[in-house]
């Protein structure tokens, strides 16, 4: 708070005409300008169409005629007042976008400001200013809480909570406790405590079931629908049949991701997941997530050039930016050969992606972790896929018998099946090359043929239904052979 009053003053004292907040927070920006404004013994003015133009901090209102809740009145009295003082226009950008009038009478105040002395101050929740005006102009940022703050806050919401319930303590261990405060980094206070109190107020506690709704609420308040998709079920390790040396490799780093304590260590900055289709990729994103309790947000390269043609690399930079805003996370590549292949025809759209991604690869500060999957590296360009970008490649082979056999059991748990009348080993056995997907599917399929006949499902159907599938490794066995013998010699295995 302090700084961010500092850094305010700074722009006040450097007389600038035109000043542009993009805030929520109306009541806290409005409170800091008053603070240097009685400082300052300048005369404040607030203006918003519900209220008009009305004096703050000190000194008469404006004269009933200049109380106008007309925009174009305000800015007329604003250019015509000779007494330098400071404007604060909340939610001024309607009337900036659509009136070509008010955007000259606002350059014009801007252009006397040498004789004027007036300060403008824009204030909305985002704005725009068109190009007549924008050189005359400066922008403030308000600064995140800290995480000293945000612990505060927990504490304070904590003990109100108590004092409401006759001194009963809110239950919670000090890891979760660690990881709540971590998730509500990238929020305004205010959000913040609207946060804390849902899930205090729930049923007194801060546990690990609170993390996936409060991610959740805070990925909508951020307002990331369209650039981003935000995955609610993130599949726990025990879900992934195999991935062992995934799985450790992600145990070994998660406390410094996630707590940062060996000053000496850089934290993790993402990985690789190559490897044939329906092989687990997509599962073991999901799962990573899942390990480290924090948000997955799915970035899908082939429905961003889909959906916002001609303007791809804006909303890829968009979307970069609120991952660093909802960190601590993993941000979730799918499919990263659609957005930067090599080969494709709109090579001049991949090179900006590309450019685009590889900037903020090595610039970012956040705690975004990286799960870039792919079925065909030979499409992406050597720069993205060296050491220093991404910490490991990974290769996600198919299963071998004993975590086909797993798979299985898993799968048929999930459907309500009693695992335990399957010959589970025979079943491994009998789906040599099969990737988990075409196990799973081969379940579905057995399930839906016996749901037709209104009969349990037994193995001999099952056994039928798999030895009715062709799966992918025969298929497209050149294919994947050549995939798994380039995977040998440059990628770690995930088994």
């Amino acid at each position: 708070m302090t700084t961010d009053l500092n850094d305010l003053g700074l722009l006040l004292d450097s007389k600038v005409p035109l000043l542009v907040i993009e805030s929520f927070e109306e009541p806290r920006v409005l409170e800091m300008i008053t603070r240097l404004a009685v400082k300052r013994a300048s005369p404040l003015y607030a203006w918003s169409i519900t209220e008009g133009l009305n004096r703050l901090g000190f000194g008469n209102s404006p004269e009933a005629d200049c109380a106008s809740q007309d925009a174009t009145a305000v800015l007329k009295h604003i250019k015509q007042d000779e007494t330098p003082g400071i404007y604060v226009l909340c939610d001024f950008h309607p009337y900036i976008d659509k009136d070509p009038v008010n955007v000259r009478l606002l350059r014009e105040i801007a252009m006397r400001h040498q004789n004027l002395g007036h300060t403008v101050i824009l204030l909305s929740h985002a704005f725009t200013l068109p190009k007549e005006v924008k050189r005359y102009t400066a922008r403030f940022e308000l600064s995140m809480p800290t995480e000293e703050q945000l612990t505060n806050l927990v504490r304070e919401e904590a003990s109100d909570w108590s004092k409401m319930r006759g001194n009963r303590s809110v239950r919670s261990t000090s890891e979760t406790f660690t990881k709540l405060v971590n998730n509500l980094k990238g929020l305004s206070l205010d959000d913040a405590r609207q946060l804390v109190r849902g899930a205090i107020y729930d049923d007194g506690a801060i546990d690990e079931s609170d993390l996936p709704e409060l991610n959740r609420a805070k990925f909508a308040l951020m307002d990331m629908e369209g650039v981003l998709s935000f995955e609610y079920d993130t599949a726990k390790f025990n879900q992934v049949g195999g991935l062992n040396n995934l799985k450790q490799w992600l145990e070994d780093r998660k406390s410094q991701f996630l707590a940062e304590k060996d000053d000496s260590l850089d934290p993790p900055k993402g990985i690789m997941l190559l490897g044939i289709q329906g092989s687990g990729k997509s599962l073991a994103a999901k799962a990573v997530a899942g390990m480290w309790s924090v948000p997955l947000l799915r970035l899908d390269f082939g429905s961003l050039y889909n959906k916002f043609f001609g303007e791809t690399e804006r909303n890829l930079r968009e979307a970069l930016k609120l991952a660093d805003m909802m960190s601590p996370c993993v941000l979730w590549l799918d499919e990263i050969e659609k957005g930067v292949s090599t080969s494709q025809n709109d090579s001049s759209i991949s090179q900006r992606v590309l450019g685009t991604l590889l900037t903020w690869m090595s610039e970012r500060n956040s705690s975004a972790f990286i799960v870039a999957t792919s079925n065909d590296i030979s499409q992406l360009p050597p720069e993205l896929v060296r050491k220093g970008r991404l910490d490991e490649i990974f290769f996600v082979d198919l299963p071998d018998q004993a975590i086909r056999a797993d798979i299985f059991q898993i799968h048929l748990e999930q459907r309500d099946q009693d695992a335990s009348k399957f010959d589970l080993k025979y079943l491994a056995e009998i789906t040599e090359g099969f990737s988990g997907a075409e196990i799973e599917q081969s379940i579905v399929s057995a399930l839906y043929t016996i749901s037709a006949l209104e009969e349990s499902l037994t193995p001999l159907q099952l056994i039928d239904t798999i030895r009715n599938t062709r799966p992918l490794s025969v298929v497209m066995h050149e294919k994947i052979e050549g995939l798994r013998a380039w995977a040998r010699e440059r990628c770690v295995f995930t088994d």
